[in-house]
């Protein structure tokens, strides 16, 4: 999934028209939010300023922090305002961010990274992280991408959420090459293993937190031959793609995740499965969460034995002591 990069239009207000120009050109790029200092610059005492926001023409965001219009604030606006009142050497961080580059849904808390020796207070819906703050830029200055998907990873709640968050990065177009690049360039990283396996994972077709795990704890753990990943071709004269194919042995895997098919399979997929036999000849095996992140052993018992059938010369190994594979088994 790929996410609107906080460029929402955003109301300028009266203000614009009646400042100077190069004033007013400031508070465009600054999204209609503007410091007391700011507006004492261009003319706008702090009287009038506080006058206008007790008559609720204009809107108080933070101590010293304004946004020249009435009505609702668009992202962008608390962004900005968060970052006029971190000051110099402010910069997004983490999902805010992480919204800015395309990788996540816009955050209700704006996090915002501050050079460690300065301390600056926190602010109801911001959030202040004091670091050696990476390369940030652009117009609404953030953290630059590769090392704001190292903080998204490293502040990960599970496994499955800093996978997410890594295949979405790279389907926003942050290259894994460079993320690695940043994420060797910190000493103490948290989930440090995690993001180098599942980099390498991407590059080789995963692109979801159900397919690490398909290809960690199905095939890895239990010696299943390597699937190639997200195969594309064209069958019955339409571009489908499958999650898994091992080729040569007539199997497909299709791995649906709740959200993606919450009533379980869809029309799509019947036309799917039954145009790949009428085309290949090949069994397609359709699994979902509970069958992989819940009982992978039985998964791959299943998988093993349609490999074996599609002429597969081994057997799946037991991953543990506990596990119920036995080489040779039957489903």
């Amino acid at each position: 999934m790929t996410y609107a990069r906080g460029s929402e239009a955003v109301p300028l207000g009266r203000l614009a028209a009646a400042i100077a120009p190069d004033a007013a050109a400031v508070l465009r790029r600054q999204d209609g939010v503007a410091t007391t200092a700011q507006l004492a610059a261009w003319g706008v005492s702090r009287q009038v300023a506080a006058a206008r926001v007790r008559t609720g023409e204009w809107q108080r965001l933070h101590q010293g922090v304004l946004v020249v219009h009435a009505g609702p604030l668009a992202w962008r606006q608390r962004a900005r305002a968060a970052l006029l009142y971190a000051g110099p050497g402010a910069a997004l961080s983490h999902r805010a961010a992480g919204h800015v580059h395309g990788v996540v849904a816009a955050p209700a808390v704006v996090d915002v990274a501050v050079p460690r020796a300065r301390t600056v207070e926190p602010q109801a819906g911001v959030r202040v992280r004091r670091r050696e703050v990476p390369f940030a830029g652009g117009r609404l200055r953030a953290i630059n991408q590769d090392d704001t998907v190292v903080d998204l990873v490293a502040a990960a709640a599970s496994d499955d959420e800093a996978v997410g968050l890594l295949c979405d990065a790279v389907r926003a177009g942050v290259l894994p090459g460079r993320v690695l690049v940043a994420a060797g360039e910190r000493q103490r990283l948290r989930n440090r293993r995690l993001l180098l396996e599942v980099l390498d994972a991407v590059g080789e077709g995963v692109e979801s937190p159900l397919e690490h795990r398909y290809a960690r704890d199905v095939e890895r753990a239990h010696r299943l031959p390597r699937a190639r990943a997200q195969r594309r071709e064209r069958v019955d004269g339409r571009w489908i793609r499958a999650d898994r194919v091992y080729e040569g042995l007539g199997v497909r895997v299709e791995l649906d995740g709740r959200l993606a098919h919450p009533s379980g399979r869809t029309d799509a997929d019947v036309w799917r499965d039954n145009a790949v036999v009428l085309a290949h000849a090949e069994l397609t095996l359709r699994y979902r969460w509970s069958h992989v992140a819940v009982e992978p052993c039985r998964t791959a018992r299943q998988v093993g034995a349609a490999l074996r059938a599609g002429g597969w010369r081994s057997a799946p190994s037991r991953c543990s002591a506990g596990c119920p594979v036995r080489g040779g088994d039957a489903v």
